[in-house]
């Protein structure tokens, strides 16, 4: 979780383009980061693939006034409102935007090639569906998200601790050293137009995921996941405990990403 999910890129900058406190061009080059390209498919009326500027101009012309996010998981529809054909697209890929103000949501789909994981072309289509224009599933305000958030972090360092973690070696070292080296270079975690309170809450959800990414990475020198839990009980025993706090971060994460539409609606 260190990095923010594409809907998050693409809802951040899209309600910046929307508020015109950014120009297309600066929008797409964010929303892109270090993919190849994104492309939009199912445009009403276009056939075939489009670029994002294009659709995005368009989607605002359909009536989009701004963008919401959406992270379900299986069991948690976490920002979804239907219909079950989105849901289900939008439940495989993890991830998906929602519009506010019409009836459009984009759900992306990766592709990846090359000959290794330091050097990926990766070029991403977004599916743009029909949605359904209701509230969305079980996201807190931005006042909750931070309550909660605090709580899980002060839960997730008990738990880590009790199931004896060990957070080091070169996979934590590397998770650590770049979560520092983003947080020194002070990056725009929230595009413009944002209120400081979600970027906080956006920030902590992050350390919070970076807690419960240690937890499951792979310990070093045994090659098992969850962080050098040796036996099948320690891992259930760890992912159990671990849910929970996963759960509230993917929540606040999404609170904070539509924080931008839930001002606008309070007007």
């Amino acid at each position: 979780m260190l990095s923010e999910p594409r809907s998050g890129r693409l809802a951040a900058w899209g309600n910046a383009l929307l508020a015109g406190l950014v120009s297309p061009d600066e929008a797409v080059l964010a929303i892109v980061g270090d993919d190849a390209v994104h492309r939009v498919e199912g445009l009403p009326g276009e056939e075939g693939q489009v670029g994002l500027t294009l659709a995005l101009g368009r989607l605002r012309a359909l009536g989009v006034t701004g963008w919401r996010v959406a992270l379900p998981a299986p069991g948690h529809p976490l920002g979804l409102s239907g219909p079950p054909e989105f849901n289900a697209r939008a439940l495989q890929a993890e991830e998906a935007v929602v519009g506010y103000g019409a009836g459009f949501g984009l759900v992306p789909e990766v592709y990846e090639a090359g000959p290794g994981a330091g050097d990926l072309h990766v070029e991403v289509v977004w599916h743009c569906l029909p949605v359904r224009e209701a509230p969305p599933a079980d996201v807190p305000s931005l006042g909750e998200a931070e309550r909660e958030l605090a709580e899980a972090l002060r839960e997730a360092t008990v738990v880590l601790t009790r199931l004896d973690v060990a957070a080091s070696g070169p996979v934590a070292e590397a998770a650590l050293d770049a979560y520092r080296a983003r947080a020194e270079a002070g990056r725009a975690v929230l595009a413009p137009g944002y209120p400081p309170r979600a970027v906080r809450v956006l920030e902590l959800a992050q350390r919070v995921g970076l807690l419960v990414s240690l937890a499951y990475a792979p310990a070093y020198g045994t090659g098992s996941a969850h962080g050098g839990a040796v036996s099948a009980s320690e891992m259930a025993a760890r992912a159990e405990a671990l849910r929970p706090v996963e759960r509230v971060a993917r929540r606040a994460q999404v609170a904070a990403f539509n924080a931008w539409v839930e001002e606008r609606e309070r007007g």
